[in-house]
């Protein structure tokens, strides 16, 4: 094997990113050696690219970008037993400590000391990664290369929207980004009786119809409470998904969901946001749950069974691209005229 590798990293605090020649990593006793097959885009890429307020206070240059991908093993740590090369991987992106109250409670996506493939140490886009071995998950072979890299981004949604039951249930989806478009879908196999999208932008909203969503709504041109809850008789939805971050988002779902509702919380504020606790929260009994990451490994297991049996992801894949082709790919982000972009590095 050459010892260089092609891969995207992002050298400098700043906007932008390059292609360059890297080494390839060596491995620890514990490590593992992985032959990128397709890896994705995610908003936490796009942050860094852009080089927003929360890249800059937690990057430190030069990083190798990306944390969602599938791959084959090249070759395993002189202490690793349980893989072995040519295995078929993806890989949990969070690095936890082990040693906090949350890991050793069962907690470990809360970990208190975690660190970020991608963001805190060197990730996926490009033509090898390596990764801790207990990082591993292995991969069903039927699944192709394209969603297997995308079971990361899948369990996101598949932890927001599992972790109620949403059988019969009237759900809200504020912000239909990736997260979003999968968790239309995850909510309709889980037996969602109906799937309101919200998002101003009609690109995504027709992805979403796509994914199972019953009615979308533009907030540009319908006011989504006012629909919802005509449409429900004034009772408003038992569950609230809120994956965009806005904060008029979050308003609207908390005026939508009905008295004794659920909001679950995933996206990610730029800046702080200020709530009518009393009115929209304390009186109306709502529950707010705050979602981030996937319980490691069981929201894993969910999320293969459900890709390997009912779950159709691939509407959200909107375009394929090779690495170098990484700046159109974001710009692509960047315009929200697409859902999914896949990278190949080889």
């Amino acid at each position: 094997m050459i010892n260089k590798m092609k891969a995207l990293v992002k050298d400098k605090a700043g906007p932008g990113a390059v292609i360059k020649l890297v080494a390839i990593p060596e491995l620890g006793p514990h490590d593992v050696l992985v032959k990128v097959a397709a890896a994705s885009i995610c908003g936490t890429d796009l942050h860094i690219y852009r080089w927003d307020k929360w890249a800059a206070s937690r990057m430190k240059p030069p990083v190798v970008l990306g944390h969602e991908m599938s791959g084959n093993i090249e070759k395993v740590g002189s202490a690793v037993k349980s893989w072995h090369e040519g295995d078929y991987v993806s890989l949990e992106c969070h690095k936890t400590c082990g040693r906090c109250y949350q890991c050793r409670t069962g907690q470990a996506h809360i970990c208190r000391d975690y660190t970020i493939l991608g963001v805190d140490f060197d990730g996926c886009f490009a033509e090898y990664v390596r990764v801790p071995e207990a990082n591993l998950w292995e991969t069903d072979p039927k699944i192709p290369p394209e969603i297997a890299c995308l079971q990361d981004p899948v369990g996101n949604a598949v932890l927001a929207a599992a972790s109620v039951d949403v059988t019969g249930k009237t759900v809200m989806i504020t912000g239909c980004g990736a997260i979003g478009l999968f968790a239309i879908g995850v909510a309709r196999v889980l037996g969602a009786a109906k799937v309101y999208a919200v998002d101003i932008n009609d690109y995504r909203l027709k992805i979403a119809k796509k994914m199972g969503s019953t009615r979308t709504i533009n907030p540009l041109q319908q006011n989504p409470v006012q629909e919802v809850l005509l449409d429900t008789r004034g009772d408003g939805v038992d569950i609230v998904m809120e994956m965009s971050g806005n904060e008029q988002c979050l308003h609207y779902g908390l005026k939508a969901v009905k008295n004794g509702g659920r909001v679950a919380l995933l996206g990610i504020p730029e800046e702080k946001i200020c709530l009518d606790l009393a009115n929209e929260v304390i009186f109306k009994g709502v529950t707010l749950a705050g979602v981030t990451g996937r319980e490691i490994f069981a929201t894993w297991h969910k999320t293969s069974a459900l890709l390997n049996s009912i779950l159709d992801i691939r509407h959200v894949i909107t375009h394929k691209m090779k690495l170098e082709q990484f700046e159109d790919a974001f710009k692509l982000m960047q315009s929200g005229e697409c859902g999914k972009i896949i990278l190949y590095p080889d």
